[in-house]
Formats: C-alpha cells, structure tokens, sequence
C-alpha cells in the first residue's frame, strides 16, 4: 500500500463515510472509492459494509485499522520532523492576537508543536483600536483576525475559529432585561467609533454603520482597549457588539451580554504579512490547514449578567 492509500483507509474508518472522507483529504469521491476498492483486491476480502445509509468497518477493516494506526502516526511524525529539518524549521512563531484568544488555539499549538518540536509559539497581544500596526511593522509573523481583512493590510491564511456574537449592554438598560437581541435593535443606540487608525470596513464587520434593514446607527466615543469598551457600556454612553468568547473569559460590573440571534458567525483567521514566510511560520499554516476549523463554545449561548461567573 502507499501511504496515500493508508491515510484514505484510516481516514474513511474514522469518518465511516465517503463524502466527508474526501472532503477532509481534499480528494475527490471517486479516488477514496478507487483507493479502497483497490486495497480489497490486494487483500482478497472487503475493509467495509457498505448500503445506501451507512458504512461500517468489516472485522477484516478492524483488525487493519489496529495494526495501521500506530504504525502510521510513527511514520507522518518522522516524515514532519525530516521535513521541517530540510526546511531549516525551527524558531518562534510570533502569532499577534487580541484578548483571552489564545486560550483557544491551545489545540492549534499542541498539534503545531508535536509535529514540529524544535518550534514555539509566542502570543503577542494587540488592541483592536490599531489593529494591524504589529503585522506591518513586522511585531508578529501572524496575527488573528476576524474576517474580512482588507487586502492591503495582509495575506489571508485559514479560518481556524467560528463563533457567534453577543451584545454588551449596561446593566440598568431596558435592553438588559431581555434574553436576546437582534442587529435591528441596534437602531437608537449609539455603538463605538473605532478611531481613525482602525480600517472601516473591516471594524464594520463587526460594530456595522447600518442593520440589516439599512437603518443607520449612530457612533458615539472613541475607545482604545477593551476594557475601555466595557467601561462605557457600564456607563450606558454605548452598547457594543462583541464575539460570543467574551462571556467565557469576562465579568464587568454594570455589564450584560445578550446573544445576537441574527449576527453572522465571526471567522478568525491567520493572516500573514505581505512578505516572504520563514519555514516555521509556514509550518504553523499548514498546521492549521491540516486541522481545520472550531467552533467557539459550541454549546448555546446564554444570558450572561456581571453577577454571574464569567
């Protein structure tokens, strides 16, 4: 067997389907069909059950995927490892990103780590109020960014994070006493104005001029870090739209989030300067393309007030 023909079999016996399987291999249908169907003739016995609704590993496709498994992981480390020597991999991936987010691309870290153990990742934090100054000077090698990132401002890596929104909102508003909101609600109330050195499109994405309808919002102070933010939304000057990670890392006096039923999910990606991309930076990309997206606190949002545990 080639090692392609291995990984499409132990991927198919995890996935025990041959759409998703192809997906996550980035190959076509036909080509896991092939593969697998070559495999049972080199074998002389079926890997699968297969019928209109399900797949199922055979007691054959069992006792392969045992002895395969272990075998396999040994022989992609050593394979990450030689190829991040031949490439000079080693070094510190400098990965800019606002907040509590780094607590959740630990997953991200440990995967990029076990495949490449002479690399690191140090977290270098920024503030949304100049959000791209780290990446243009040269700060960070990566930073990340909720979509969409102008295209002067950098090259777009994978989404490695989705996850929905909330509304910050003072506690003794009339809004507080609701269990969510919608982006309409935003009509009469006055949100943040960014500052002059935060791009405006890609802060709309976020904190948007209109609602869906079309109706204006009014932007009123100026802030520059987050706890600033909170700090007007507790005065009642603002109320802030925010991504829904918010309410696992934060309690601020004066502060209630609601989720926004109608937001769009916000998708964080890696972007990278306009510039050449050192060996170990690049291997944290593929990393990441290699692991794919997650969601942000997957289960429901709730309504969250400054008097319950953040």
């Amino acid at each position: 067997m080639e090692l392609r023909d291995i990984e499409i079999f132990l991927t198919l016996a995890e996935e025990l389907h041959f759409g998703r399987t192809a997906e996550r291999l980035h190959i076509s249908q036909a080509r896991v069909s092939q593969s697998i169907r070559q495999q049972e003739r080199r074998l002389g016995g079926a890997l699968f059950d297969r019928s209109t609704r399900t797949v199922a590993l055979t007691l054959l496709g069992q006792h392969l995927r045992e002895d395969l498994k272990p075998a396999f992981g040994q022989i992609r480390a050593a394979i990450d490892r030689g190829t991040a020597a031949a490439r000079g991999g080693c070094g510190t991936v400098r990965l800019g990103a606002m907040g509590a987010l780094p607590s959740e691309l630990l997953w991200l870290v440990d995967a990029y780590r076990a495949r490449y153990p002479q690399c690191a990742v140090e977290f270098v934090e920024f503030h949304f109020s100049d959000p791209f100054a780290k990446l243009r000077t040269g700060a960070v090698d990566a930073q990340l960014m909720w979509l969409p990132v102008p295209p002067e401002q950098g090259r777009c890596g994978p989404v490695v994070l989705t996850e929905g929104r909330v509304l910050a909102v003072a506690a003794a508003s009339l809004l507080a006493a609701r269990s969510s909101v919608s982006m309409e609600d935003l009509v009469g109330q006055t949100v943040l104005d960014p500052g002059e050195d935060v791009p405006r499109d890609w802060f709309a994405a976020m904190c948007p001029d209109h609602t869906p309808s079309g109706q204006p919002i009014h932007r009123g102070p100026q802030a520059r870090t987050f706890h600033e933010v909170l700090a007007l939304v507790a005065a009642g000057r603002i109320v802030c739209p925010l991504n829904g990670h918010v309410r696992r890392y934060y309690s601020y006096p004066g502060v209630t989030l609601l989720p926004i039923n109608d937001a769009p999910l916000t998708e964080w990606a890696l972007v990278l300067p306009d510039t050449a991309v050192a060996p170990h930076v690049q291997g944290l990309i593929d990393t990441a393309h290699d692991m794919g997206v997650r969601h942000i606190g997957s289960e429901p949002v709730e309504r969250l007030t400054a008097s319950e545990p953040a």
